[in-house]
């Protein structure tokens, strides 16, 4: 019977000497910077968030406080792949947050923004500290005068920007093959099958210049992409890394991402989107007799094994025969992303894309979310009011 040792001896013997001649891949920066940050000056920064402080504390005698937050990244990646690739990027990100806070007696809201985008400081020369101060301001003087959310099914209309975050979350998660390649998801298999409406066509796009989530190459090295997810309401394609693409016979879509080294990449989202149909803003509101108009989402949960969300509405109007009636707040989104692809029926013109941090088993990604304001024609709405 042979020892242990000599067992090992034998495996050492086996393996392999691999020599890998590194060959360095150039290209030209999609997203180029401006006005460095590392440039200016500690004063210059501290300048930007005290014009978003001043705009937000002049909007209304109402706001009692207000906080604001610069967030600046450089990131320098490079991989050196088995296959010779040797291919580097430089990511750079400025975002602006502010929170304001109203009081009115003892009633006590809240509103934030906190826009950002793939560039330098130039970025504030498109998008004013004080129009995210005054967004702030504005929504926590809304909701002084909200009532409580009626509850019930009935029709929605989710605004464009950050409303995209249901379907980031209750779809665009399910599209991602670290779930479809385990059939952990509930769009797996369903490729060339009707998911949508056939007013809804949706991507995944990591190439858009200066956007939130785009990158150069993802962090296996490839070239981002964009991607189209749904045509007409048919499913086209999932967001695939390599070993996922491995497992199900696809070829990578460039979507391999992580938070740093210390995780390894998987498929995850870049800037995804539902993209602009050809129905007014006005008239999504014809012929509802009561609904809800989800001005600003927020937070929730989802299971991307069963689609199954629930997300909080921070900012909601009732309507009432086709008519924005009054603000209401305690509003929540309660549903399944296989319903909510179906029941919309109308897609509006006016794509507009939010940003956010997106979590999952490869860390912590910056991420875009958008679309043009939508009609859900039938979701479960949660809410506060006795009726």
């Amino acid at each position: 019977m042979p020892l242990i040792s000599d067992l090992v001896d034998s495996i050492g013997r086996a393996e392999k000497e691999v020599s890998v001649q590194l060959k360095e891949v150039e290209y030209e920066n999609a997203h180029p910077v401006k006005i460095d940050f590392e440039t200016v000056s500690l004063k210059d920064k501290a300048d930007l968030l005290m014009r978003a402080t001043k705009a937000a504390q002049e909007a209304d005698d109402r706001i009692i406080k207000v906080q604001a937050n610069l967030l600046n990244v450089k990131e320098k990646v490079q991989i050196s792949s088995s296959e010779g690739k040797l291919i580097g990027d430089t990511r750079v990100r400025t975002r602006i947050a502010v929170s304001a806070f109203s009081c009115e007696g003892d009633n006590m809201q809240s509103g934030s923004d906190a826009p950002g985008a793939g560039m330098g400081l130039e970025y504030y020369e498109e998008m004013t500290p004080e129009e995210v101060g005054r967004e702030a301001a504005r929504e926590a003087i809304v909701n002084l005068s909200a009532k409580d959310c009626p509850s019930g099914k009935m029709p929605v209309i989710i605004d464009n920007g950050f409303g995209g975050v249901i379907f980031h979350e209750a779809c665009g998660h399910a599209l991602e093959a670290t779930g479809v390649a385990k059939n952990a998801s509930v769009f797996a298999g369903k490729l060339g099958e009707r998911i949508a409406n056939t007013c809804v066509s949706a991507v995944d796009d990591g190439t858009i210049p200066g956007a939130w989530g785009s990158q150069n190459i993802d962090d296996e090295g490839n070239f981002q992409q964009r991607r189209e997810l749904i045509k007409d309401g048919i499913l086209s394609t999932y967001m695939i890394d390599r070993l996922n693409g491995r497992r199900m016979g696809m070829e990578s879509t460039g979507s391999g991402r992580r938070q740093s080294y210390q995780y390894e990449p998987t498929s995850r989202m870049s800037n995804t989107f539902i993209l602009p149909g050809d129905t007014p803003f006005e008239e999504l509101f014809e012929g509802i007799e009561r609904g809800l108009y989800a001005k600003k989402m927020g937070g929730g949960s989802v299971n991307p094994q069963t689609g199954e969300f629930n997300f909080a509405v921070n900012e909601g109007y009732l309507i009432i025969d086709g008519k924005i009636a009054y603000p209401v707040k305690g509003a929540a989104l309660i549903g399944n992303g296989r319903d909510i692809l179906m029941n919309i029926t109308k897609v509006s013109d006016n794509l507009s894309r939010r940003q956010g941090m997106c979590g999952s088993i490869s860390g912590s990604i910056p991420t875009d979310v958008g679309q043009p304001a939508i009609l859900v024609s039938s979701i479960t709405v949660g809410g506060t009011a006795n009726e």
